[in-house]
């Protein structure tokens, strides 16, 4: 029998979720975290339902965080 320690947990990846109506195209998202936005060529971010690499999770809590619309959020 393993012990809990022994057992390895898989986390999901962390998804960005952009809420396209509250997007407002200041771009401060890319400009912080460009590895993980990508703007339109409008200047909006409408990306789908994006999954986040391991290692690209800071950034895109730094980007979700600078956006001055609230229009980034980050789930499990």
């Amino acid at each position: 029998m393993k012990t809990v320690d022994q057992v390895q947990v898989e986390e999901k990846p962390v998804k960005v979720i952009i809420d396209h109506a509250r997007c407002q195209g200041h771009t401060t998202c890319m400009l912080k975290a460009p590895e993980v936005f990508v703007l339109n060529d409008e200047g909006y971010n409408d990306m789908p339902p994006t999954d986040v690499p391991p290692e690209l999770e800071d950034k895109a809590r730094l980007g979700a965080m600078n956006c001055p619309e609230g229009a980034i959020r980050l789930a499990r």
